[in-house]
């Protein structure tokens, strides 16, 4: 990210989503003299448009999918954040060749147009179900962060600045469990979760703002740059959304769905061995070498590192009033509580 967003001109795939709301905000406020949203959805760009109101936010409809629409879109354009994708796993395990249309072939679009057109930083929004994966949505992102990669290996003198941001869950976005529940208990159904037991990350829109922030700052070409982030049991948070609500936890367990983990990984080891540490993130440097692998065939690799994954079963686990802390920080949580007052305990 240049030092001033402003008078910068940029794109948000995606846009109309949870980040590209937050991250347009952000640009406003920061004086950018142009923010460009590209999205299929023309209905979600209406109503933004109508919740915004500002004539610095220019609205495109397409798809990534088709290069041509991406090329005119990043026309004069400096920086882009490419957060189109999709994201449910249990579709993507059923329709898994539309996954990699948009997830891999479509990010592949965004980079060949981002380098045609001089884009100067292109981040790829990446997810903790690329790590080790075992569903065709982690299996796309995975494959997204490859392509973003390759583009760097194969092209030294490339003009734009390609690199991955991955995170873990962003409570309250688009497919968050949380409104889920919220919507549940406010029609006095009981909660849906898959396993008590299973752990998630947790992170907030803001903080998936900052981190993408801190990749166009401090990225070289490649880098894959992970927010560390707590997590807690899918027990447990619901719990602490029943908690809040003043009513009982009442569970209707289903069953862990298509191509779903009982923890997600954000680094794996092979990662961290090389990774640095900045506090709130990791950098994973891209592994330059070319495909002549002789020096280390001869002389292998000098060392070794034993550290584990990172991952939601082995970080911080926050605990039902932590998790409730949490919750309140978020704006959307205080609304449905001041909208339902006989219901939220007081706070």
């Amino acid at each position: 990210m240049p030092s001033s967003l402003s008078d910068r001109r940029f794109l948000i795939t995606g846009g109309t989503g949870s980040f590209g709301r937050t991250m347009v905000k952000r640009l406003l406020d920061a004086g950018a003299a142009e923010v460009r949203i590209l999205s299929r959805d023309e209905a979600k760009q209406e109503a933004m448009r109508t919740a915004v109101l500002d004539d610095r936010v220019r609205y495109y409809v397409g798809d990534v999918r088709d290069f041509d629409t991406i090329l005119k879109a990043v026309r004069d354009i400096e920086y882009v954040f490419h957060a189109a994708a999709l994201k449910q796993v249990p579709s993507c395990e059923f329709f898994p060749l539309e996954a990699v249309r948009t997830n891999v072939l479509g990010s592949a679009n965004v980079v060949e147009a981002c380098e045609r057109s001089g884009v100067a930083g292109l981040v790829f929004l990446s997810t903790d179900k690329a790590v080790y994966p075992v569903n065709a949505m982690g299996m796309s992102k995975a494959l997204m962060e490859k392509v973003a990669q390759a583009h760097v290996r194969n092209n030294p003198n490339a003009h734009t600045t390609v690199s991955c941001v991955r995170y873990g869950n962003v409570m309250y976005s688009r497919g968050s469990v949380i409104p889920l529940f919220i919507e549940q208990i406010k029609s006095s159904r009981p909660l849906t979760v898959t396993d008590p037991s299973m752990t998630r990350f947790l992170m907030s829109l803001d903080e998936s703002v900052q981190l993408v922030e801190h990749a166009f700052t401090h990225a070289n070409p490649g880098d894959v740059f992970i927010r560390k982030a707590d997590a807690c049991t899918i027990g447990d948070l619901a719990t602490a959304v029943s908690n809040l609500f003043s009513v009982p936890t009442k569970l209707d367990v289903l069953g862990i769905r298509h191509g779903e983990k009982m923890s997600e990984t954000l680094a794996s080891h092979e990662e961290l061995a090389h990774a640095e540490d900045f506090g709130e993130f990791f950098r994973v440097p891209i592994d330059s070498r070319d495909l002549n692998y002789s020096l280390y065939v001869e002389e292998g690799q000098s060392t070794q590192d034993h550290r584990a994954d990172y991952t939601s079963s082995n970080t911080t686990r926050l605990d039902v009033p932590e998790i409730m802390a949490r919750l309140l920080t978020l704006p959307e949580v205080r609304a449905e509580l001041d909208a339902a007052p006989d219901l939220a305990v007081a706070v």
